[in-house]
């Protein structure tokens, strides 16, 4: 069993930036690969980007390409979300997510293991 934490969440200006955090404690030996996803009210929930837990992949969603940046630290069994240029629609609850599957996933159902969000809000 995984088990995610994620922070870092708050209230923030338009074009403003927040770096979120997600811890990982458990079973973290069979992670292969760390993500974040988005669900905003109303909406399903959507993928932001992924993370290969060993190596150096990454995948975006064409809407975030170029303002966020995922990022790990393996030793702090931690995944990071650098978000830059926030706008107002990526309002949203954020969640972390993990697997055990050799590829990147950019699904839900593709993730074994999720945390409970964490709200972030942009003010226009």
């Amino acid at each position: 069993q995984v088990h995610l934490l994620e922070s870092g969440g708050g209230l923030v200006q338009a074009g403003g930036s927040l770096r979120l955090s997600c811890v990982a404690s458990g079973q973290t030996s069979i992670i292969d690969n760390m993500g974040w996803f988005r669900q905003a009210p109303g909406k399903e929930r959507e993928f932001v980007t992924a993370i290969t837990w060993r190596g150096s992949r990454t995948d975006y969603a064409d809407s975030v390409r170029g303002r966020f940046t995922i990022s790990r630290d393996n030793a702090q069994n931690t995944v990071y979300l650098q978000m830059n240029s926030l706008k107002p629609e990526e309002t949203a609850v954020y969640y972390c997510a993990a697997d055990s599957s050799p590829s990147l996933v950019k699904v839900e159902s593709g993730y074994d293991y999720w945390g409970q969000g964490t709200q972030v809000t942009v003010s226009s």
